[in-house]
């Protein structure tokens, strides 16, 4: 999503970059780093807080890597490759990323923003073959989905596990990263319960230091019985430079798995707002960096959540909430700022999108907004993200 400004004036982002520069280094990165302990695993059950995290893992140990390799020739045909497009047209796929046969009768785990929005999916199995593939049920709160494919009598599956990883433990990740085809990789968990920092992302990760990338999403984490654990999500930089990447605890006993399979699609409650451009990486904005910010762009003196583009149709446009608008002195022409929602005090994008997650699709809440310094109260209903059009 681009940052709108007013008709016919040219953009002049170097006016901004000098002070974004100065915000973004004061804004916390998306998963904040825990207090070190021991990386040698610990019960889930007997954690406690810093327990549940340690900064960085130890190297895996020859044994380690062996045992974990050795998973590799039983895991890798139950994992799939999922593709947006038709099982019989599919030289270029809209989006692909992975997935695990969990069940005999061909189900599949995998993330529900692999899937989302595609007209057509297909998956390609170890051998190459592609099966037309249907969606039973998602969540898109937790980034999880499940799919059934009509593949033959005797093709692999995992088990999910019967009970949650311990910090330390070792990981089997298989996926299709960069385009690569069902590529197995190599970890240690680092976190349990991770917190993204942003409500669109799902709560409560598994956090490990596998090198993956865009592609393996969707794709299963395995320990070392070669029990799926989690759902890889999603994967982030650290400040040095190092990758870490987060996935979707599932187990036999999940209830999310359980509901998806008696086919219920949960969706996610969304207002239609997008916060973009130059101002993308601002989610976190404190309010001493608000109040920084509007002495160049004049955004007024209460700290709030602003927004840089309204989806087409969505309640946001219906209620007529104003997006950002510059001029060509990166100056406000125009844009609203959200206080709070049903009298919830927010003061950035971050906090106004954890305050809709808190609501189902449906709800109406009443936003508090200040357009040109005047208060107003405007009510919104809810939709779930899959209504919206991109």
């Amino acid at each position: 999503m681009n940052l709108k400004r007013a008709p016919g004036v040219p953009a002049r982002p170097a006016l901004l970059a000098p002070l974004l520069t100065l915000l973004l280094a004061a804004t916390p990165t998306w998963a904040q780093t825990a207090p070190a302990s021991p990386a040698t695993p610990t019960s889930p059950a007997t954690a406690t807080p810093q327990e549940r995290r340690v900064r960085s893992g130890a190297p895996l140990s020859a044994t380690e890597q062996a045992a974990l390799q050795a998973l590799v020739s039983r895991v890798r045909p139950a994992t799939v490759r999922v593709e947006q497009c038709r099982a019989t047209q599919c030289d270029d796929p809209d989006g692909l990323g992975s997935g695990v046969l969990i069940s005999e009768d061909g189900l599949i785990l995998t993330a529900y923003h692999v899937i989302r929005g595609a007209p057509d999916l297909s998956v390609q199995l170890l051998n190459k073959t592609r099966y037309p593939a249907q969606v039973i049920g998602y969540n898109d709160q937790d980034d999880l989905a499940l799919l059934r494919v009509n593949v033959p009598r005797g093709t692999p599956f995992l088990p999910l596990a019967a009970a949650r990883p311990a910090v330390g433990e070792t990981a089997l990740a298989i996926g299709n990263g960069g385009g690569a085809f069902l590529t197995p990789k190599t970890g240690r968990l680092l976190g349990l319960d991770s917190d993204p920092g942003r409500a669109d992302f799902p709560p409560g990760t598994l956090e490990m230091n596998a090198p993956l990338i865009p592609g393996d999403s969707g794709g299963p984490v395995v320990n070392v019985r070669g029990e799926v654990t989690g759902i890889v999500s999603y994967i982030r930089m650290t400040q040095n430079s190092q990758p870490r990447s987060y996935a979707v605890p599932v187990s036999t006993s999940d209830a999310r798995v359980a509901a998806m399979k008696r086919g219920e699609k949960r969706d996610a409650p969304v207002i239609g707002i997008g916060l973009g451009g130059v101002f993308s990486d601002l989610f976190f904005l404190p309010s001493a960096g608000f109040q920084e910010l509007t002495k160049l762009l004049n955004l007024g003196d209460t700290p709030g959540a602003f927004f840089t583009s309204v989806s087409r149709g969505s309640p946001a446009a219906q209620a007529g909430l104003k997006p950002l608008v510059l001029n060509g002195d990166a100056k406000r022409v125009s844009g609203d700022i959200v206080t709070a929602v049903n009298g919830r005090r927010i003061v950035n994008f971050a906090e106004f999108q954890y305050a809709v997650r808190a609501f189902q699709p449906g709800d109406t809440v009443t936003l508090s907004v200040l357009r040109d310094g005047k208060p107003l109260e405007v009510k919104v209903t809810l939709v779930g993200r899959s209504k919206l059009s991109d």
